[in-house]
């Protein structure tokens, strides 16, 4: 594998894991690359590891490494060439009116709340099937309330004070990444789209170039979303190219 020159970087050992059922396309089984040790992997070497198309979960990082799928693409928005469509403009204008707060990353009941309710609204086949509640609180924990990186919760909240909207982002050191949000699916509203807007727009005020989106499948309905947000490029090869 190709890695930017860097001594920290190189002293990183990277394992296979073993093949598991994969999140996205259905019959399939998927295997991750992991960066190992964990402690050596803090911002500075995580900014060189989400150029190659790693991630992060918790204090994970990975990358697909599947032996006969390629579907996973890393994608990223230039953040200076975006150029919002009509229904990106009016959702964040729709979502002015929430009130936004930085808060360390960390357990919360109430944020968890909002997890627990929208994973069983809008992932069927995601935590549900954990079956006790300890285990899907020990899940979160591990996804969401730990990292080796520069990393941060962001509350959106509606005009009474109540939780809306949750974006967990790493700031790395070219752009923001898109770690996962979560909201209350019961509301009439575009919170994923304004969750990514808010998240352009304060890459912008910071000078950071780029906003990273994670991975992207063609025949996956939970990623299409992505591709609505245009220009973007993606990583082939070891090089980003514009889509």
């Amino acid at each position: 594998m190709t890695l930017p020159n860097d001594a920290q970087l190189h002293k990183l050992q990277f394992y296979v894991t073993t093949a598991y059922a994969c999140g996205y396309l259905p019959k399939k089984l998927a295997q991750s690359l992991i960066a190992t040790p964990q402690n050596l992997v803090d911002a500075k070497v995580y900014s060189g590891l989400i150029q190659q198309g790693f991630r992060r979960s918790g204090k994970f990082a990975y990358r697909p490494h599947c032996e006969l799928c390629n579907a996973c693409i890393s994608v990223r928005l230039p953040v200076s060439q975006f150029s919002p469509s009509r229904s990106q403009q009016r959702a964040f204008k729709k979502h002015a009116h929430l009130t936004t707060s930085i808060v360390e990353v960390g357990y919360h009941e109430e944020h968890f709340a909002l997890y627990h309710a929208y994973q069983h609204q809008r992932h069927s086949d995601g935590p549900d099937h954990l079956g006790e509640l300890e285990d899907e609180i020990s899940q979160y924990r591990q996804f969401l309330c730990q990292s080796n990186v520069e990393s941060m919760m962001v509350e959106f909240r509606g005009p009474q004070g109540s939780l809306k909207m949750v974006s967990v982002i790493d700031v790395v050191a070219d752009g923001l990444s898109a770690v996962y949000t979560f909201y209350d699916t019961q509301d009439k509203a575009s919170y994923g789209t304004a969750s990514i807007m808010w998240q352009i727009e304060w890459a912008r005020q910071l000078g950071l170039p780029y906003v990273y989106l994670g991975y992207w499948i063609a025949d996956s309905h939970k990623m299409a979303y992505k591709q609505q947000f245009q220009p973007q490029e993606k990583l082939v090869d070891g090089e980003w190219v514009a889509i």
